[in-house]
């Protein structure tokens, strides 16, 4: 071989070696295009955006005890789940909020540690891809959130202000891609005030399964307007108003079942987690109440289908606070127990919107007339 074949070799050896490189660089930058993270922007959801409503109970009537102060109507369809839960609410859930709700609803046991993390990946991307996508999304997350909290008043550990959903959007040579995930973003842990652990929420629950259990030792045999005639005068008579506002947990199940001292979103809450132990419908109901002095606010009752109509509960405004004592008495005791449109809606006004431009829900009709 002479000199000349030998430089033409070490030419040809040369351009071998620089295209085997330049199709490793171009095959590596594809895989990492493909597989690896590309560029990734990360957007905060937020927060899912709604503090506990504060239902402030209003003041009503008077006996001769002394001055007593008392601290809408659409059609719903009824779909249980197979733990025979009734979701009048969930029902109308759109289909994205209602896969964010399935897998909050299906990790309540990881959700009691406080810092879980929920990975949806890229299932979201059809409704990120278009214009203002991210809100859409953020929305549909809310509704989700405002359903899991108020159909499901055992969870009563979550305070839902602290959970955040997350959206990267990472984009490649081959295109945009998404990663949604839902965690405690900065916060210590998304569990409501009081609770620090797993190990506080399992506590706080054998407490609750505790009352619970003696409370429904008294309703053994007994028909369902027993049952929640039962169920409310032992909240009547067992919890107190809280008229600070300061305590924790008088928003939820174990403020007003171990506590025994809530607000009435707690005593609308208790009434619906034990209407749902004993497999009775009912729905919790937001809306405003106005009191003998004129004055609206917001407040929270309960829906209760009995013989195949559907009536009012108003717990709440049943336990008044009696100022200078003596006792409640029956007229007043039962003046919001199973009533129809035409006595509870002259002062209770349902608005489906658990916040403020949140998701309005329906509800089941009332019936016109009080339960006989």
């Amino acid at each position: 071989m002479n000199k000349r074949d030998n430089f033409i070799s070490a030419i040809l050896i040369i351009v071998i070696i620089v295209l085997v490189g330049i199709v490793g660089a171009l095959g590596y930058t594809i895989y990492n295009e493909i597989m690896g993270e590309g560029n990734i922007e990360l957007s905060l959801g937020g927060e899912a955006g709604f503090p506990t409503i504060e239902y402030v109970s209003s003041n009503k009537n008077n006996t001769s005890a002394g001055s007593v102060i008392y601290a809408g109507v659409d059609d719903g369809k009824t779909i249980t789940n197979p733990d025979n839960r009734y979701r009048h609410l969930y029902n109308q859930l759109d289909q994205t909020a209602k896969i964010i709700y399935n897998k909050l609803y299906e990790n309540k046991e990881n959700l009691k540690t406080g810092t879980y993390t929920l990975e949806f990946g890229n299932a979201f991307s059809e409704i990120l891809s278009k214009e203002n996508g991210d809100k859409e999304l953020k929305e549909e997350y809310q509704s989700a959130i405002e359903v899991l909290i108020y159909e499901n008043p055992d969870i009563f550990f979550i305070d839902a202000t602290n959970m955040y959903i997350n959206i990267e959007k990472i984009t490649r040579i081959t295109g945009v891609k998404y990663n949604v995930y839902i965690n405690n973003g900065s916060k210590t842990s998304y569990l409501a005030e009081g609770f620090y652990s797993k190990e506080d929420v399992e506590k706080a629950e054998a407490e609750i399964e505790q009352v619970k259990n003696q409370i429904l030792s008294l309703v053994i045999g007994k028909s369902d307007y027993e049952k929640m005639k039962i169920v409310h005068d032992y909240l009547v008579d067992n919890v107190e108003y809280d008229t600070t506002i300061l305590q924790s947990n008088i928003y939820n199940i174990y403020g007003t079942l171990v506590s025994k001292k809530c607000v009435c979103e707690g005593y609308a809450k208790a009434y619906q987690y034990l209407m749902n132990e004993l497999g009775i419908d009912n729905v919790i109901v937001i809306g405003t109440g106005t009191n003998s002095s004129n004055e609206t606010e917001n407040h929270a009752w309960n829906y209760v289908k009995l013989d195949n109509s559907w009536y009012a509960i108003d717990v709440t405004w049943d336990d008044p606070i009696i100022i200078g004592g003596g006792k409640l008495s029956n007229q007043s005791r039962y003046q919001y127990f199973l009533k129809g449109s035409s006595t509870f809606n002259k002062n209770h006004v349902s608005s489906g919107r658990f916040t403020e431009e949140g998701q309005v829900f329906q509800y089941p009709t009332l019936s016109v007339y009080d339960y006989q």
